[in-house]
């Protein structure tokens, strides 16, 4: 991929030193930041490359350094790791420009296919969504597929969305898959991605 370089920031070494050497046998350039901070002081020199980061960290989480980005006006596409339980947390990310997020565990490949998206999005320096065909898929959703998937995009858990519908989570879990297809989403992320891009939120 060229000069291409994924940035991996994670305040643990063994993770950084993991992900580094997987990333590196699968052929991509990598460096290494040990914390947020220090990952923001070198954003601004960076022009071709990605972002990997942990969700929780000490310094700055990773939804308050994809926020900072922001503010920088950085382009650099991000991908959040989060552990099992940060379904909202993980939403926030997306709210605030996450291009995926990958719950732990997880396989190597899912990550290498993050990254290689990350990379076709910068190569076209645009959200790569039809924002009207997105907006389309919504229309054809009914009404409580609608609700649901406001209750997704809010970061909800199945079990809540059921209690705020007054529906078993079996019957959220259906109305969800649905929602997948209509909207052909791939994964979740990609889900909640294309919700926020075509301006749907939370009810």
């Amino acid at each position: 991929m060229g000069d291409y370089t994924v940035h991996i920031v994670d305040d643990e070494e063994p993770v950084r030193k993991s992900l580094a050497f997987l990333l590196t046998m699968a052929g991509f350039t990598v460096r290494v930041h040990d914390s947020a901070t220090a990952f923001l002081d070198a954003a601004p020199a960076i022009r071709n490359g990605c972002l990997v980061t942990d969700l929780r960290m000490p310094d700055i989480s990773g939804v308050e350094l994809l926020r900072r980005l922001g503010d920088m006006s950085a382009n650099i596409p991000s991908i959040v790791i989060t552990g099992h339980g940060d379904v909202p947390m993980a939403v926030a990310a997306m709210k605030a420009g996450a291009l995926d997020f990958i719950e732990k565990p997880f396989e190597d490949e899912v990550l290498i296919a993050a990254i290689r998206r990350a990379a076709t999005k910068l190569a076209k320096n645009a959200a790569g969504e039809d924002i009207g065909a997105i907006r389309r898929r919504l229309d054809t959703l009914s009404e409580r597929e609608r609700e649901v998937l406001s209750g997704v995009v809010a970061g909800l858990p199945n079990k809540t969305i059921a209690y705020d519908l007054d529906i078993s989570p079996r019957t959220v879990e259906v109305h969800r898959a649905n929602v997948m297809t209509k909207m052909e989403a791939r994964s979740l992320p990609e889900l909640v991605r294309m919700a926020l891009a075509a301006g749907f939120g939370p009810a």
